[in-house]
């Protein structure tokens, strides 16, 4: 089991409000390439997504639930059958039928994650990543890196945040924007 964060980020480090829905000033920063800069397996999640389960906070997993149920590309297909599990603890268990295969998570997040035997990936979601990181659980991050700087928002390594090291597993193109996949070294 490995734990997989994916996010858009900038050039700067800033991943907050990627799309605009958070009506941020800077909003919809990733979104401003045109739709095939963000859509389809942009991460290069493959056998990930399809064997293992996607990790939500409340609010991803809102947006997300209003999006992808329905469209009906192959890959919205796999994001619509991949398990779902929500870190929440105001949502109401019923309401995750809105997204096919969705739950709300019982009990701590760390610990779900620790027990879980399935790759989990987490989009998204900064509540949640700040939390495995540190609890020293992610073991790779998949960063799509758009050519902007905003010089203001949430990053995703904050300068008060917990030591990693990491190494470069690979680097690619991808339109406008640079995937670039780190795995966690040694530790």
């Amino acid at each position: 089991m490995s734990v997989i964060v994916i996010e858009f980020i900038t050039l700067d480090g800033v991943v907050a409000d990627p799309d605009g829905s958070a009506g941020t000033p800077l909003g919809g920063w990733a979104f401003r390439y045109g739709p095939e800069a963000v859509a389809g397996d942009k991460f290069r999640l493959g056998r990930a997504l399809d064997d293992g389960v996607l990790l939500l906070g409340r609010t991803t997993w809102q947006l997300f639930s209003q999006l992808w149920p329905g469209r009906d590309d192959p890959f919205a297909a796999r994001m619509n059958a991949v398990p779902k599990l929500v870190a929440s603890r105001t949502l109401p268990h019923d309401a995750t039928s809105a997204w096919a295969n969705s739950q709300v998570l019982d009990g701590d997040l760390v610990d779900a994650v620790k027990h879980e035997r399935r790759d989990v990936i987490v989009t998204g979601s900064l509540s949640i990543v700040d939390r495995l990181m540190a609890a020293d659980m992610v073991d790779e991050y998949r960063l799509l890196t758009f050519p902007t700087v905003l010089g203001t928002g949430r990053r995703l390594f904050p300068a008060d945040g917990p030591h990693a090291g990491l190494e470069c597993l690979a680097v690619e193109q991808v339109g406008a924007a640079v995937l670039t996949r780190y795995r966690r070294t040694a530790r």
